[in-house]
């Protein structure tokens, strides 16, 4: 179960997962809080159980117990929920409808939680026989807030097949131009799109080919559209709107870029690196794990725009090397992260945890 079906990472990862899973093994039923998003074409009319605007009010112990009904109708046997807020809604109904095996998630670091939300998380993780997180920094900032050791289980995110496929650019590349972009959602001032644009506005400035792709939508478009015209970089930036063709879009780019001030395991980092691109992002969370300095990409510290605009405008002078950190992070990618994989190991994590309660 997931919280929405935004076009978000842990939204993204839902639904490849969900489709990912071995139909022979499992009879997997996808669920969500709201069926809302730009990812409700990808799985359909699946069952949603809208908790209202609280998680504790009225309609939310409502929609704990039509789960709880669901769940009891369907006689499953795993309850998996994918984030925060499902966290919360699902794994004590869980408990309550009696399901033998119930898995917690947590794809963020945690620091964008206030700390009565994390207290309220760990509450829910107590009914969880496993919590599994996507990268090892997300993990440790469980275990230092007292979550056993022996309930964690890294599994880091998973990449399609289509992402390792050549695809024509979804927007034409200019002859002699360096095409930059940053794909993230404008919803939240952590991804520092303004950083990014800042960085963009000094790049101009030292070199005349440069151009720069903004990829996502949110309630931030406004400021950051103004911002660039303030910056005197409008021309050289495109906002291209919510896409669904990610690979497509990854393919008309030479670098790509993340100055999010917190990260667990970054999707657009991932997915960079499957299609062939460097990649410069801020040394914060998951994004070490991922990202080897001087072989995959480039890591700069979070709040430094001057190291930031050094490592882009090094990698636009400098062909041969963005050439060489693509093909690495691709190799990296490949034999890491790949969908069929990371479905396994959800697979053997789902086999093992029913066979101890059998």
């Amino acid at each position: 179960m997931t919280n929405t079906l935004e076009v978000g990472g842990s939204e993204r990862q839902f639904v490849e997962l969900t489709g990912a899973l071995n139909r022979q093994l499992f009879d997997v039923q996808p669920a969500c809080l709201r069926r809302t998003g730009g990812l409700v074409f990808r799985v359909g009319e699946i069952p949603e159980f809208p908790p209202g605007g609280s998680l504790f009010r009225l309609q939310a112990q409502k929609a704990r117990l039509a789960m709880v009904r669901f769940m009891r109708e369907k006689k499953t046997q795993v309850a998996h929920a994918f984030d925060f807020y499902t966290n919360i809604m699902l794994a004590p109904a869980a408990r309550f409808a009696g399901v033998p095996v119930i898995i917690g998630g947590h794809r963020q670091i945690g620091d964008l939680l206030s700390p009565a939300q994390f207290r309220v998380q760990a509450m829910a993780f107590r009914f969880c026989d496993r919590v599994i997180c996507n990268s090892q920094a997300a993990a440790t900032r469980l275990r230092e807030a007292g979550i056993a050791d022996k309930k964690l289980v890294v599994i880091p995110n998973g990449l399609p097949a289509a992402l390792f496929s050549e695809v024509a650019p979804a927007i034409p590349k200019r002859a002699g131009w360096v095409r930059i972009g940053m794909v993230a959602r404008m919803n939240d001032p952590v991804k520092n799109h303004s950083a990014f644009l800042r960085a963009a506005a000094r790049l101009s400035a030292a070199c005349s080919t440069v151009e720069f792709l903004m990829v996502g939508d949110g309630s931030l478009r406004p400021s950051l559209e103004k911002l660039a015209g303030d910056l005197g970089i409008a021309e050289r930036v495109t906002f291209t709107g919510e896409r669904h063709d990610i690979p497509a879009i990854l393919a008309s780019l030479d670098i790509s870029v993340l100055v999010s001030g917190s990260e667990s395991l970054s999707n657009v980092v991932l997915e960079s690196m499957a299609t062939g691109l460097p990649v410069v992002a801020n040394r914060v969370g998951g994004n070490p794990e991922l990202i080897r300095p001087g072989e995959t990409g480039d890591l700069v510290e979070p709040g430094n725009e001057e190291q930031l605009t050094t490592s882009l405008l090094r990698l636009v002078r400098n062909p041969s090397l963005r050439l060489s950190y693509g093909a690495n992070g691709r190799a990296f990618a490949r034999s890491q992260f790949h969908i069929t994989q990371i479905a396994t190991r959800y697979e053997q994590l789902y086999s093992s945890l029913l066979e101890e309660k059998r």
